[in-house]
């Protein structure tokens, strides 16, 4: 079987802190790769089974595979390890723990928007374990914690910093005591099983505002240039290799500027080779659908294109590329931050360049900012068309999430 080889003082208390009758709840936030996750995920299934029987239990994502990746796989395997009795099925997002007569269920919920509250309303739960929660719509943890009222019920919270104006900030965090929660802070340092070699890499991965928040665990506001550490001299180029793949990506407007970027790759590397941006408020007249088409077939040139990556509000124009038949095209990916992050990962490890004749995607690159004035993290909405079509290019071709980084030691059978 396998086993933790050592917990930190932090994991400690997070593994016991339900052994004291004087919280309800635990909040967890801090760095990443803190294991601060882990750690909450066996212990709340250890403080299940020692304290309920044939009762249901509820622990959320913000996606239904983001809980299963992050907690349910691993806690799974580990009691299995143990010789509990544990069924996992898949397809019904649940898994049942058996031990010594005592039988519980524990539901997966996803939570990533204001209709996913429908999904937990009316069940009962002998308690929630929300993983990203700050990552989730205040109604859908508000009813998932409304669902929590059978005695002895407790709540658990476990999240990376966000801005220091969200809600759970405001609300859990700085009123844990009030809300009679026991809060913990990680860092890196907290997890024994990161080495300092792993944690200076970790510490390259992020820059700006997503550096303060997943290296640092600090709640801050996002300020300043969205991407500071875009480089003319590193990232513009005016030689464009042979390509061997290509692919659109498309921000379509009709008052508002439509950027499209044609994309070539090479040995891993891809270049933006060529764009088209138009702006009716600078040209004096606005374009059709057929107009953009035109102008999307003139930027791809008679070349083989993969895929046709279009802004997913735009559904006129998806539907006139379709109609045409020449392309694929597939809606993009909008999550903004994440975007961004990806974005900044692509930058930062040389897997895009940029064209100096796409002068509209540089201009934008140098004044694309975050908003001070908002109170979540938004950027302004002011020369972003080229950075909007970029992203979506990024996050379909390069953003893929790493796999999560586990450590255990293995007792190897005699």
């Amino acid at each position: 079987m396998w086993r933790f080889e050592k917990f930190s003082e932090k994991q400690k208390k997070v593994l016991r802190w339900w052994t004291d009758d004087k919280y309800g709840a635990i909040i967890c936030d801090g760095a990443v790769r803190s294991g601060k996750t882990t750690c909450m995920g066996l212990s709340f299934v250890m403080w299940a089974m020692m304290g309920f029987a044939d009762t249901d239990f509820a622990i959320c994502g913000k996606t239904v595979t983001s809980v299963k990746r992050n907690i349910a796989d691993e806690t799974v395997r580990y009691f299995k390890s143990c010789g509990l009795s544990v069924e996992y099925k898949t397809s019904r997002n649940l898994f049942t723990v058996s031990h010594r007569g005592r039988t519980n269920r524990f539901y997966l919920f996803g939570g990533k928007d204001e209709g996913s509250a429908a999904l937990i309303q009316g069940m009962t739960l002998g308690g929630v374990l929300l993983d990203e929660v700050a990552l989730m719509p205040r109604s859908f943890v508000e009813q998932a914690l409304a669902r929590c009222s059978l005695a002895g019920s407790k709540m658990w919270f476990n999240c990376n910093p966000d801005n220091p104006s969200h809600w759970f900030y405001r609300e859990w965090i700085l009123k844990a005591e009030e809300k009679n929660a026991m809060y913990l802070h990680f860092t890196m340092e907290d997890n024994p099983g990161l080495s300092e070699r792993v944690r200076k890499r970790y510490e390259t991965l992020y820059s700006g505002v997503f550096y303060q928040r997943f290296v640092l665990g600090k709640w801050t506001a996002a300020s300043g240039a969205v991407y500071p550490m875009f480089d003319r001299s590193l990232h513009v180029t005016d030689n464009i290799p042979g390509c061997e793949r290509f692919a659109v990506s498309c921000d379509y407007g009709t008052v508002n500027p439509s950027s499209f970027g044609l994309w070539g790759e090479r040995d891993g590397i891809w270049y933006r080779i060529s764009e088209y941006y138009y702006s009716s408020r600078v040209e004096g007249a606005i374009r059709t659908d057929e107009e953009h088409y035109r102008g999307l077939e003139r930027l791809c040139g008679g070349r083989e294109i993969e895929s046709v990556t279009v802004d997913p509000s735009a559904a006129s124009f998806i539907e006139c590329i379709r109609r045409h038949g020449k392309y694929r095209v597939k809606k993009a990916e909008n999550d903004v931050l994440s975007g961004i992050r990806k974005v900044q990962d692509a930058l930062r490890e040389g897997k895009i360049m940029i064209s100096s004749s796409c002068k509209d995607c540089i201009r934008e690159f140098e004044s694309y900012r975050w908003d001070p004035k908002s109170p979540d993290d938004r950027v302004i909405k002011e020369n972003d068309h080229a950075m909007d079509d970029l992203r979506y290019f990024v996050t379909g071709y390069l953003g893929e999430d790493p796999e999560p980084w586990f450590c255990a030691s293995v007792e190897r059978e005699k």
